[in-house]
């Protein structure tokens, strides 16, 4: 018996001591694994310069962006083309395509104006819609001339009451530009940019009037839907497109009428056959 728990005893040992052999390590140098003060400020310095390095990058990427966003904005602000107050032909501005015409249509928003300016959108042309007043009596003419708007048309004061303004009093002139100027704001948001008198007749008052208002005035150069003889489609597109008047700068009258309305597509399909481009109004000076 003594024997035996001599041997249990030594047995005990010589697995205890090779338990501990295999678990033991190396003692850990403290000094090995703490980085000193100088290293420590090493590397709080690199770490700072790299944060300055991306701050700087980055400040010179927004920099670089706000330049190229303000030339973009001082180049869209830039006007391309100019009214002649003469004779109302669309004058172009530095390195503006000369052969452009402005396309505008008088009478809106009566029955047909809101169609009109769907096929313009869709054929990618700008136009000025001329409104007068009586059209924007009902909810329905209202929204009318909201969706024309929306589509990205200009609008145009035309007076309140389609009026001769030679034939009007000073007091009926004002009333009539700047009622309707009123009314299309309500409506819109926005006032008319744009004046054209009816008949093409203004007055030294209304001229006044319109620049005190920041609009732009115009006429038109030729316009023939509202002539005997071309109140149908066919008539009317052969001559909007071949009409002696046509040429760099013309001011295209149209007005909101049913054989207008037809003849429009093709009339938009001639003229570029004929290498017209279609001025912006945005881009009109003094807007």
């Amino acid at each position: 018996m003594k024997k035996r728990n001599w041997l249990l005893s030594a047995c005990a040992v010589f697995l205890l001591g090779a338990c501990s052999d295999e678990t033991a390590q190396e003692p850990v140098d403290p000094a090995q694994d703490e980085a000193t003060p100088t290293e420590i400020e090493e590397d709080i310095a690199s770490e700072s310069a790299s944060e300055q390095k991306d701050q700087a990058q980055i400040e010179e990427q927004e920099n670089a962006e706000e330049q190229e966003s303000e030339e973009a904005s001082e180049q869209a602000a830039k006007p391309r083309y100019r009214i002649n107050p003469q004779n109302s032909k669309v004058e172009a501005i530095g390195d503006a395509n000369e052969q452009a015409v402005l396309i505008t249509i008088d009478d809106a928003p009566d029955t047909y104006a809101l169609e009109m300016a769907e096929t313009l959108k869709e054929l990618d042309v700008p136009a000025i819609f001329f409104v007068n007043g009586h059209f924007l009596d009902t909810e329905e003419e209202q929204e009318n001339l909201s969706e024309i708007h929306d589509m990205g048309f200009a609008i145009g004061n035309h007076t309140n009451t389609h009026v001769n303004l030679k034939q009007s009093t000073e007091s009926v002139q004002q009333e009539e530009i700047l009622l309707l100027n009123d009314r299309v704001e309500a409506i819109i948001g926005e006032a008319p940019k744009f004046f054209r008198a009816p008949f093409g007749v203004n007055t030294e008052f209304s001229k006044a009037l319109v620049q005190e208002q920041g609009m732009v005035r115009m006429n038109w150069t030729y316009g023939y839907d509202y002539m005997q003889g071309y109140m149908e489609t066919d008539a009317l597109t052969d001559i909007m497109v071949n009409a002696p008047e046509l040429n760099n700068g013309g001011n295209l009258l149209m007005h909101d009428r049913e054989w207008t309305n037809e003849a429009l597509p093709q009339i938009i399909e001639g003229l570029r056959k004929k290498g017209y481009e279609f001025v912006d109004p945005n881009e009109i000076e003094g807007i």
